[in-house]
C-alpha cells in the first residue's frame, strides 16, 4: 500500500503541470473504485481551476473554489501527468483533462483507491477530522507522543502506526524508527521513557523524510509520477529482513506478528 512518503512524492511530482490549471473534462471509466465516484463530476468539475494540490495523511487533496477533490491511492493505485493523446490501458480508471494539454491518469488494478467531491469545509470531513498531527510537522513532538503513551499497554510498533496518534507511520517506517532507535516493538507503549521518546520522534521525522527523498520506498506497485519505480530498498535496516544479519551487531534479524503486521527487529540492538 503506498505510505505517506509515496504520496507524498506523487503530490510533489503532479503539482508542477497540474496546479493553477483549469479543468477541461473528466473522464470516468470505471467508478466502481472503494466508494463509487460520483457521476455529477462530469459536470460539476469542468471550467475549475484547480488551486492546490495539499496532503492529509495518505490522501491528496486537489482544492477548487466550489470544493475538494480526495484522492486516495488505496493498494496499488498511481497518479501520472500525461499528455492529452495519451492512450489509455487496462486499469487506467480516470482521467482529468486540462487546459494546458495535459491529464491527470488514475490508474488502479485492485480499485481499492477512491476519488471522493466534498463542499463542505476539508478539515470536517469525515475522513480526515479525527486523524492525528503530521509526523514532519512540529505538533508532533516528544512532549505530545509521551503524554499519549501515558497508560497505553499497546505495542509502541501499533502504538505508532495508530492515525489518531500520528499519521503517516505505516509498516515499514514504524519498524526502521524502532531499529534505530533500539526500541524492541513488543514493548507497551507506556514503558517508554521520555529520553527513548525523544529519540523515537526523532528518528521518524527522520526516516519519513529519507523515504521523501529518496522518492518512496519498497512497493513493487509503485511508480512515481514521471514512470521511474520509486524504490530505495538497499536503505532498510531490518524490514524484510528476516535471518538476515543485522548491519550492526550481526546477530540474526527476527520477525513476529503484532496486529496482524509484521514486526522486524534485532534482539541485541532493541531492549
Amino acid at each position: 500500500m503506498p505510505e505517506l512518503p509515496e504520496v507524498e512524492t506523487t503530490r510533489k511530482g503532479i503539482q508542477p503541470k497540474v496546479e493553477g490549471q483549469a479543468i477541461q473534462k473528466i473522464i470516468i471509466r470505471n467508478g466502481k473504485l472503494r466508494w463509487p465516484v460520483d457521476t455529477s463530476l462530469t459536470e460539476k468539475l469542468p471550467g475549475l481551476v484547480i488551486l492546490s494540490i495539499k496532503r492529509r495523511a495518505k490522501y491528496l487533496l486537489l482544492e477548487t473554489s466550489q470544493g475538494h477533490l480526495i484522492i486516495h491511492l488505496g493498494m496499488s493505485g498511481n497518479l501520472r501527468v500525461l499528455p492529452q493523446q495519451e492512450p489509455a490501458i487496462k486499469h487506467d480508471h480516470i482521467d482529468l483533462l486540462l487546459e494546458n494539454g495535459f491529464l491527470l491518469r488514475y490508474h488502479d488494478p485492485r480499485r481499492f483507491g477512491s476519488w471522493l467531491w466534498t463542499e463542505a469545509p476539508i478539515q470536517e470531513h469525515t475522513l480526515l477530522k479525527s486523524l492525528g498531527p503530521e509526523p514532519l510537522t512540529d505538533a508532533f513532538n516528544a512532549e505530545y507522543l509521551f503524554q499519549k503513551l501515558q497508560g497505553r499497554k499497546t505495542a509502541i510498533k501499533t502504538f505508532i502506526m495508530n492515525n489518531h496518534i500520528v499519521v503517516g507511520v505505516g509498516n515499514i517506517y514504524a519498524n526502521e524508527s524502532l531499529f534505530l532507535s533500539g526500541i524492541h516493538p513488543s514493548r507497551t507503549a507506556q514503558s517508554l521513557t521520555l529520553t527513548e521518546t525523544t529519540k523515537l520522534v526523532a528518528h521518524i521525522k527522520m526516516v519519513l523524510s529519507a523515504a521523501i527523498e529518496q522518492g518512496g520506498t519498497t512497493l513493487k506497485d509503485f511508480l512515481t509520477p514521471d514512470g521511474k519505480p520509486g524504490y530505495f530498498e538497499q536503505k532498510l535496516n531490518v524490514y524484510g529482513r528476516e535471518n538476515a544479519p543485522c548491519l550492526r551487531c550481526h546477530a540474526s534479524i527476527e520477525k513476529v506478528v503484532l496486529n496482524q503486521r509484521a514486526a522486524y527487529f534485532c534482539s541485541n540492538c532493541q531492549k
